[in-house]
């Protein structure tokens, strides 16, 4: 298995040159902080054994939230928490896609048609509740930002998990949706469309000539939702590739996998190291941005609600697995060490005060 880290510090310099008119801010900064990640340059822990007297240091990952080499557990901790706000009905995995002749324009300006994405497709789905006699009125959906494709293209597209049935406010009651099928696809899309064209009008942005009038829109049954979750945190707090996919780097060649969608086969894409790195950092998002959004009774303000839900759907809550903190084992008598002193950039802090 290659680390990107190795990749990016062999030839940071040449993906500069050859990159570094696109490159923004926080391309670079990512760039810094995976080449420095279980290194000296992201900090160091001193750990002291109390049973012989042995010292060893040990280096911090980076937290950077496109590291593939760290935050393992946040992905595991979101999962989690998603988890707990499962209800008894079926789910949808409802994706909306932008078309090929508009992935310029969300490049050059990411925060405000990201943000435009979400607010579109949130508002298409409400939409559709309000206008199915069978579903409450008042939804919860959980929105996830993709910018890749499998290849790692860039494609910016957004996945909502949502569950068929909602709040009815009138009546106060739950009206939930059953079988295979919550809405048409194509009607989606339409609807979506129309939602972000206006929204770019209103900004004074202009729509490519050659925009196609059909866009692309998939609303697929996933069961009680769990694999839905299962799938889309895959990539939330690691970055767009899985290390174990970079096969090789031969010669300034890179060689990795993806896993072709409709034969589950992994197809290798060999190129040069640059043009993959820029390929993995094209898709590090606008510093602050949220990948991740809930809405109706998932809300973090709506948290009543979705506690009177689940009592009145008797949910029987999977138990939270808190796994205790490993500590650092003494490499000679196998005791667990004391953090004795930990350095982040030139601050030095004692093990005590932390």
């Amino acid at each position: 298995m290659i680390k990107l880290a190795t990749i990016a510090k062999g030839y940071q310099d040449q993906l500069v040159s050859q990159y570094g008119h696109t490159m923004q801010a926080v391309h670079h900064r990512a760039l810094r902080q995976i080449i420095s990640c279980h290194t000296p340059q992201a900090g160091a822990m001193l750990y002291h054994c109390d049973n012989c007297g042995a010292n060893s240091t040990l280096y911090p990952s980076c937290g950077h939230r496109h590291c593939p080499a760290c935050q393992h557990q946040a992905n595991s901790d979101w999962l989690d928490l998603q988890r707990q706000k499962l209800l008894p009905v079926d789910y949808y995995l409802v994706t909306f896609t932008l078309p090929y002749q508009l992935r310029h324009f969300v490049w050059t300006h990411q925060k405000w048609a990201y943000q435009a994405m979400f607010e579109a497709a949130k508002h298409t789905l409400d939409a559709f509740f309000k206008r199915d006699k069978r579903l409450g009125d008042v939804n919860g959906l959980l929105a996830v930002l993709h910018t890749h494709s499998r290849q790692l293209k860039f494609h910016p597209h957004l996945h909502f998990v949502v569950p068929a049935g909602g709040v009815d406010k009138k009546h106060k009651c739950w009206k939930k949706k059953t079988g295979t099928y919550l809405f048409n696809a194509n009607n989606l899309a339409k609807v979506f469309r129309g939602k972000f064209i206006e929204k770019m009008c209103n900004a004074h942005y202009y729509l490519p000539s050659n925009t196609p009038t059909s866009w692309v829109s998939d609303c697929q049954y996933a069961g009680k939702g769990d694999s839905a979750l299962t799938y889309l945190a895959r990539y939330l707090y690691r970055g767009v590739v899985s290390e174990k996919n970079i096969l090789s780097l031969t010669n300034g060649q890179v060689t990795f996998q993806y896993q072709e969608s409709n034969t589950k086969e992994f197809i290798t894409i060999t190129e040069p190291a640059t043009e993959f790195l820029w390929r993995v950092l094209q898709h590090v998002l606008p510093r602050g941005f949220r990948r991740t959004r809930n809405y109706g009774f998932l809300h973090g303000n709506a948290k009543r609600t979705l506690h009177w839900l689940q009592l009145m759907l008797k949910v029987v809550l999977p138990p939270i697995v808190i796994s205790d903190k490993k500590g650092v084992c003494c490499p000679h008598c196998k005791t667990i060490m004391t953090l004795a002193l930990m350095r982040i950039g030139h601050r030095i802090i004692s093990g005590q005060s932390i």
